[in-house]
């Protein structure tokens, strides 16, 4: 059975690489442009993991990460953050938002991957 990722990205660019990356190893991938459409696309996709940006338009990454951690049918979906934000503090505040895990761009794609295989199980 194909794993599905929700890839919540406001780049296109970015949305393109991550798209690539995670056709190619396999995976079903679902993508918002924004935080705010996050949580509904969770919810109807039911996805096996969520790629989570940061800054997003509407509602930020952290936030959108609250949410779906918050909701007690969402909760048990992993949540990696990938973000360019990557200043002092931002994998805690990540972690703190309910990520399960954190990667800064530029990302190597055979670490991501494994990171994704090891949560989306």
């Amino acid at each position: 059975m194909t794993k599905r990722i929700l890839v919540v990205e406001d780049q296109e660019d970015n949305r393109q690489i991550l798209r690539d990356l995670l056709a190619h190893a396999g995976y079903e991938v679902v993508e918002v442009g924004n935080g705010a459409d996050a949580l509904p696309a969770a919810a109807e996709y039911r996805p096996d993991l969520i790629v989570m940006d940061i800054q997003l338009p509407l509602l930020d990454g952290y936030e959108a990460t609250r949410r779906i951690k918050a909701d007690p049918t969402l909760k048990h979906i992993p949540i990696i953050v990938v973000t360019s934000y990557a200043l002092s503090g931002d994998e805690t505040k990540a972690r703190g938002a309910g990520s399960d895990d954190y990667v800064a761009k530029p990302f190597s794609p055979r670490a991501l991957l494994q990171k994704i295989r090891q949560l989306a199980s």
